[in-house]
């Protein structure tokens, strides 16, 4: 499944899909190898690949701003793909395979990989600074805290989405093995059928799927009040999630793609304060990639709205874009080592390696943007978005 993006909104179709080659800094960042390759020995990659991990929607808006407003071309290179999945390719396994050069793929899941594979990859830009995983079940049944889980059939996608309702629970000293872990798909299906307790939800996604929903009993939509909500922002099961991966030996080795990560960051910086001041017009870019892409979850432009907005407050809260929060580290990493499944089984039993994540690459990357008079850091000012049936 490849898909390119011609310049410009209305041409902004399926072609971003190939995968963006992560050429990243070199070990210690921040020397003439970051600056661009000006004055250094290697010639700059100008093509590149980046893995998403789902579909094109506004969880990714930044990447495709940067293509349809032509940051990356601004960096050098002249074509960047970007690739799309719909669950069939797990992103970090295609950047250990070398089909790509950078991935976006949650902290979690990559630290069972490198544990699992003993394959080195780093995290070098956290864009999502707070979990924005949720579990919904219907008000009055009595879940209203992690503390309801034992016993319960707790909805979740799989594929390691799973594991923040394991951390949260041996947080709160739960037996996990008492939980029955319900596959739900991409929707609220599960909990609108009550095939699940309490369903999984992202607060950009399935959460406003369930409120674009007719109430059959009101004629009117699905309101707030008609469900009980667990944020694990708000548990010590949190997790980081949304960050983007580059193969680590390889910016150690190879100083054009440790510059190319470098310059790839700064333009997928830009694309992503674009979609910060601008989220109408971002959402609108990320739509029409949706419509014109070979593969898409089919969700209106309401939807994606809606989606830009509370993304954008994941990603935006003071700090500096990317920058990667050594606390929220280390919560993730203590949830990861903590956490236990249905089966018994751990996602990770030792501390990943401190090559795991580096900010040298970002923070060079937001060094250089400063210095043109960006502004790298602040919060973002939600906009009120008004659902309607179906996210049209």
């Amino acid at each position: 499944m490849r898909h390119s993006f011609p310049r410009g909104v209305a041409a902004l179709s399926a072609v971003v899909v190939a995968g963006l080659a992560l050429a990243g800094c070199s070990g210690g960042g921040g020397t003439d190898e970051t600056d661009g390759g000006s004055d250094a020995d290697f010639e700059p990659l100008t093509s590149v690949s980046l893995q998403l991990q789902w579909l094109p929607q506004a969880q990714f808006a930044g990447y495709y701003v940067a293509l349809d407003q032509g940051y990356f071309e601004e960096e050098g290179f002249d074509e960047v793909e970007i690739i799309p999945s719909g669950g069939d390719i797990v992103p970090q396994d295609a950047l250990v395979a070398g089909d790509v050069d950078f991935a976006v793929a949650w902290v979690p899941k990559v630290l069972g990989t490198l544990e699992a594979t003993g394959v080195e990859l780093t995290d070098i830009a956290q864009v999502f600074q707070k979990s924005g995983t949720m579990q919904v079940s219907w008000a009055g049944d009595g879940i209203e805290s992690v503390a309801d889980f034992e016993g319960k059939r707790i909805g979740s996608w799989g594929f390691g989405n799973e594991w923040e309702i394991f951390a949260a629970m041996a947080d709160e000293g739960l037996d996990s093995t008492t939980v029955s872990v319900t596959t739900q798909d991409f929707s609220m299906n599960a909990l609108l059928d009550r095939d699940v307790d309490a369903a999984q939800a992202m607060t950009y996604n399935e959460w406003a799927q369930i409120l674009e929903v007719v109430n059959p009993e009101t004629g009117e939509l699905y309101q707030p009040e008609d469900f009980d909500v667990i944020s694990y922002e708000d548990t010590e099961g949190a997790m980081l999630q949304d960050a983007l991966w580059a193969d680590t030996q390889r910016l150690a080795d190879d100083p054009a793609y440790a510059d190319a990560a470098v310059r790839f960051l700064k333009a997928v910086t830009k694309g992503w304060i674009f979609a910060r001041d601008n989220p109408e017009e971002a959402a609108e870019i990320t739509y029409d990639a949706a419509i014109n892409a070979e593969a898409a979850f089919p969700v209106g432009p309401v939807h994606q709205l809606w989606q830009m907005n509370e993304v954008n407050k994941l990603i935006w809260g003071g700090g500096d874009f990317g920058v990667v929060d050594q606390t929220a580290w280390d919560r993730t990493v203590a949830g990861a080592l903590a956490a236990t499944n249905q089966d018994g089984l751990n996602l990770i039993t030792t501390e990943p390696a401190d090559t795991a994540y580096s900010n040298d690459y970002i923070q060079d990357a937001l060094d250089q943007l400063v210095e043109d008079g960006l502004v790298v850091d602040g919060d973002y000012t939600p906009i009120e978005v008004t659902l309607t049936e179906g996210g049209q």
